[in-house]
């Protein structure tokens, strides 16, 4: 069983929050957080960090969450420290088959703090995008929500202590054949306060946090599959990312982890291994190559495979050109 801890994560190059200092305004975008160790990395549905609307009062430099909003990570406030909150997670992902038109799971849910954790637990519809990845809906004809049906929808959990949430799906008869998914979040009562001192400006920043965690639920309704292929490749330059997008035409969403080697002429330059990814069915998806050192401009050849299932023993073959300006 993995175990998934609020506590330090590594954000998606890809995304990130931006500070206009000259008006104190702050501008946002989505963040999707990839927690990683030393010895695993860990798919990037597990988590999803986004910002309420928010504020800063000029004069004490407060930043303040109206309404109290999603928040696993403290902004530019902290420069990339997570917000701290001692609570594992399991499974992060569900993918179940319905039988006779009923699937269930459970979910647990453990508190290594010594004090009391109390959260709200909701579903909502989403999707991956081929640019930003996680992305929420407010509907979709494959919103599992309308037949989901879970307990409790408030939790607490005492000090050094676990709870499980259960759900049961039910489909009716007439409801077509196909993958219905949602993120099922469990969301903190309690905001967690931190604040930061700016050494130059003597300003102190607080922020209200309010950790919130997604397990992505798949749910599949007859005899459904994804189906995968490799279109191009690209050097993102305002990101200074190598990019590979891969097409699901298929009914079923797909996990995928990249193992690729990048070159130029004879030379290798980089071979290595991606973090898991979800390409979503019917959808298109860019994977981040993790290549963080930069890259002189002229032309490359990606190559390599993407594998899913169990241990990743299934397999397709890429061979893929790009240029970088």
């Amino acid at each position: 069983m993995q175990w998934f801890k609020l506590q330090s994560f590594y954000r998606d190059g890809s995304y990130g929050c931006v500070l206009d200092k000259s008006n104190m305004k702050l501008a946002v975008k989505q963040l999707i957080l990839y927690p990683m160790s030393s010895s695993t990395k860990k798919p990037d549905f597990l988590q999803q960090s986004r910002f309420s609307k928010l504020k800063i009062q000029k004069k004490t430099g407060l930043l303040a969450l109206s309404p109290l909003g999603s928040v696993l990570l403290s902004s530019f406030l902290l420069w990339g420290t997570a917000a701290r909150a001692d609570i594992a997670i399991s499974p992060l992902v569900i993918e179940t088959q319905v039988q006779r038109g009923q699937a269930q799971g459970t979910i647990t849910v453990r508190n290594g703090d010594a004090k009391e954790f109390r959260a709200r637990v909701y579903s909502a519809p989403f999707t991956y995008d081929a640019e930003q990845g996680y992305k929420p809906l407010k509907s979709s004809p494959q919103d599992l929500t309308p037949y989901l049906q879970f307990s409790p929808r408030e939790l607490q959990v005492s000090g050094s202590d676990e709870r499980r949430i259960r759900f049961v799906v039910r489909f009716p008869p007439s409801l077509p054949d196909g993958e219905y998914r949602a993120m099922l979040f469990t969301e903190n009562l309690e905001a967690i306060m931190q604040k930061e001192t700016n050494t130059t400006t003597g300003i102190t920043f607080k922020t209200a946090i309010v950790p919130q965690v997604g397990v992505a639920v798949y749910v599949r309704k007859g005899n459904i599959s994804h189906n995968l292929s490799v279109k191009s490749a690209r050097y993102n330059p305002q990101f200074k990312q190598v990019q590979l997008l891969v097409r699901n035409t298929g009914k079923a969403s797909a996990i995928l982890q990249g193992e690729w080697t990048i070159k130029k002429g004879e030379q290798e330059i980089y071979k290595g291994r991606g973090i898991d990814t979800t390409v979503i069915a019917e959808g298109e998806r860019y994977l981040i190559v993790d290549y963080v050192k930069k890259l002189e401009s002229g032309e490359y050849q990606l190559s390599g495979n993407l594998g899913w299932g169990v241990n990743r023993t299934n397999k397709i073959p890429f061979n893929v050109k790009f240029s970088v300006p």
